[in-house]
């Protein structure tokens, strides 16, 4: 019998091509520092010409969340969609070499895989332009319900939303979850995400999903509020477990009554933020499926986001289950 999965991942399949830079590319190239904006393939192109030398690493929100949970020992799925091209090849090889469970036919026509292109200033701040491509072709052709039905939590990313037959995807694979009795995660992804989706959002938060992830711009954004704190106590009155990331300030973990602040692992120094979020909600899955307290959880995600901020990239480069180990046991 093939082995249950802790978390299967659904989200955009993108192949991230970092580089730094410093302010004066930014604003000669009109892009706004910190920002993530979308582009076409024909600007995808035209950056990639004018970009410096570049490092390619298989990226998107919630593949980089599966990957830092295979770094921690977790068994985990990654569903999403890549093109039958270079960059889908990469895409793919990394993300298996990873030890993630991915099994997604790559398309054969249509548009070609995604790639984000991150720029990164000294402060460790990442400016992105990403051309989302064959990622927003996901449909419910491409769920294996096998896959949903044997994992005890489904991780969603929010950036699905933006694409009609990706959001009937997710919702089918959501309906499939709750059928087999599996629990459903859920990641704001960004707050003019929120704004795009607000009613939606807040509907699947209060009626379908278990556990939420969003940082406090997200989550203000969600509730329509300038308060962070009365933000929170709403998401803890909506759903069952809410996770807030507050950047250097640690996280607040949520539950009905319970409430814990969790603070960020001192001295790290920061080189690149990309992946910060991705890898907190890895750290907390991870221990939330191992049934760790969530006061672990949040330590958990933090150590976890504290390693991948420290290098470029959005994917884990040191023994994560090693520095689990050594703080937490």
């Amino acid at each position: 019998m093939t082995d249950r999965l802790h978390v299967l991942a659904i989200g955009n399949a993108i192949v991230d091509v970092l580089a730094k830079t410093d302010d004066t590319f930014l604003h000669d190239k009109g892009m706004v520092k910190g920002s993530m904006r979308l582009i076409s393939e024909e600007e995808a192109e035209e950056i990639y010409g004018q970009m410096g030398p570049a490092k390619e690493i298989s990226g998107g929100a919630a593949a980089n969340t599966a990957a830092g949970l295979a770094a921690l020992g977790s068994r985990v799925g990654f569903i999403g969609r890549v093109r039958d091209d270079q960059l889908g090849e990469v895409f793919t090889h990394d993300i298996r070499a990873q030890g993630v469970e991915y099994k997604t036919a790559p398309a054969t026509n249509g548009l070609a895989t995604a790639r984000c292109f991150i720029f990164i200033t000294p402060d460790g701040q990442r400016t992105m332009n990403t051309f989302l491509g064959a990622s927003t072709r996901l449909n419910s052709s491409d769920l294996n319900r096998e896959q949903i039905e044997r994992a005890d939590v489904i991780y969603v990313e929010g950036y699905l939303w933006d694409a009609p037959e990706a959001k009937q995807a997710i919702l089918d694979a959501i309906g499939m979850a709750k059928a087999a009795g599996n629990r459903v995660a859920f990641t704001l992804s960004d707050s003019f995400c929120v704004d795009r989706h607000r009613a939606e959002f807040l509907e699947l938060v209060r009626n379908h999903v278990d556990i939420l992830f969003a940082n406090e711009a997200e989550i203000k954004s969600l509730y329509q509020t300038g308060d962070a704190h009365t933000a929170a106590a709403q998401a803890a009155t909506d759903c069952a477990i809410t996770a807030i990331t507050r950047s250097e300030k640690g996280a607040w973990v949520l539950a009905g009554a319970e409430r814990h602040e969790v603070q960020v692992i001192a001295g790290v120094h920061v080189v690149d933020t990309t992946g910060a979020g991705d890898l907190f909600a890895a750290g907390f899955l991870h221990g939330l499926t191992a049934g760790r307290s969530l006061a672990d959880c949040g330590a958990m995600g933090c150590l976890a986001a504290a390693e991948v901020i420290s290098h470029v990239g959005a994917r884990p480069e040191a023994d994560l289950k090693a520095m689990v180990a050594a703080r937490l046991g």
